[in-house]
């Protein structure tokens, strides 16, 4: 009886195997199941690296724009304004409600 299962112990093996890998190629950290979803954040990566790099280029525009060589005197203003709130006695401030929508 034991000789006669000894026969099908290599192909159980093999199935087991078999069953093993396909499994964790269907369920497992990347599997075929999960591709949709690691798309679908891939994609969601991508527009929030395009809009990281939109505002990587804006702030390089503007500290260029601060630099001695190149000193923007109404961007330096409008800095002056929004961080030490100081405005010129020549200009007209008008105050508006924030938004609490």
């Amino acid at each position: 009886m034991f000789s006669r299962l000894q026969t099908y112990i290599p192909t159980a093996a093999l199935a087991f195997l078999i069953f093993y890998f396909a499994f964790h190629a269907m369920t497992g950290d990347r599997g075929l199941l999960l591709s949709r979803q690691r798309l679908a954040t891939l994609e969601e990566k991508q527009a929030e690296l395009k809009q990281l790099q939109a505002e990587r280029a804006d702030l390089e525009a503007r500290a260029r724009f601060m630099r001695d060589d190149s000193l923007s005197a109404d961007l330096l203003e409008e800095r002056a304004h929004v961080l030490l709130g100081f405005a010129d006695p020549r200009d007209y401030v008008i105050r508006v409600a924030p938004d609490h929508g």
